[in-house]
């Protein structure tokens, strides 16, 4: 038996890419998963084809924005399955384009779901983790954004570098308390997902650059590969998780500046990984 069959994970943006293939990892190990996104038909399509391959699953449509949402989601989780193991804050969303030309509403929106969610996470099911006297694990899904800035991507860089923050001053204060709760940070580069799908360019340069960004985002890492690594680095309980390696000289390029007191450069970076198309 897998060490991992009974333990429960919840995933928030489970309907498709990261959290689609954490889902399907999880659902392989033999875990009982609580399965949330806004995308109620994607939601129950995973879940019923989860069920046939005999997982334990439950779909919960919830909008990681709305606080009572998620604590809606933390009372179904305790309904059916009495106890949380793994919780993986994932849902996000993508807007492109310049910074002064991004409208109120869509900064807004970024922070509500990309930030906000993960704070609404964090503040409904903590307490319980800690209430329940068991390990248990917090993953929250930042991005190399989380780590670098990037023109033209100004609400997803605050976003995920906030999450980044708040990730690493969690850990920081379980530390503290001796808590038997782990903190994991996930920051991958390009991903196959239809994360784009969510992003509202209105200007030029943000059509055009989420363009090519859509290219890349589509020819990135399987979401199945990324789930791999991502539950291999929670059996060491690492915090940074970093599925792509080659972004360490554009971050000590960065540091450096940070170090050294001169302005800051841009330096595109490619990033390797598994680049087979999403399944």
């Amino acid at each position: 038996m897998s060490n991992e069959q009974g333990r429960v994970a919840v995933i928030t943006g489970a309907a498709s890419g990261i959290g689609r293939g954490l889902a399907e990892h999880a659902a392989g190990l033999g875990m009982q998963l609580v399965l949330a996104d806004v995308d109620g038909p994607g939601l129950q399509t995973l879940c019923a084809q989860l069920q046939g391959q005999g997982a334990q699953a439950i779909a919960q449509v919830t909008d990681v924005s709305d606080v009572t949402q998620v604590e809606r989601l933390r009372d179904v989780v305790l309904a059916h399955f009495q106890r949380v193991d793994l919780l993986f804050n994932n849902a996000g969303v993508m807007q492109t384009g310049y910074s002064w030309e991004i409208s109120h509403e869509q900064w807004q929106r970024m922070l509500a779901i990309n930030l906000q969610g993960t704070i609404n996470g964090i503040r409904s099911f903590v307490p319980l983790l800690l209430k329940q006297g068991h390990p248990a694990q917090v993953i929250n899904t930042a991005s190399l954004a989380g780590l670098l800035s990037s023109p033209l991507m100004a609400p997803y860089n605050v976003t995920k570098q906030a999450v980044v923050a708040l990730s690493e001053t969690l850990q920081f204060e379980l530390s503290m308390l001796g808590a038997q709760v782990s903190v994991s940070v996930l920051c991958p580069g390009p991903v196959a997902s239809e994360i784009m799908a969510s992003n509202q360019a209105r200007d030029q340069a943000g059509t055009a650059f989420s363009a090519v960004l859509d290219d890349s985002i589509r020819q990135g890492m399987t979401p199945r590969a990324l789930a791999a690594q991502v539950f291999a680095a929670l059996a060491e309980q690492r915090f940074w998780i970093f599925p792509h390696k080659d972004f360490k000289p554009a971050l000590e390029l960065r540091l450096r500046s940070i170090l050294e007191e001169t302005n800051p450069q841009f330096q595109m970076i490619d990033v390797q990984g598994d680049t087979h198309a999403a399944r």
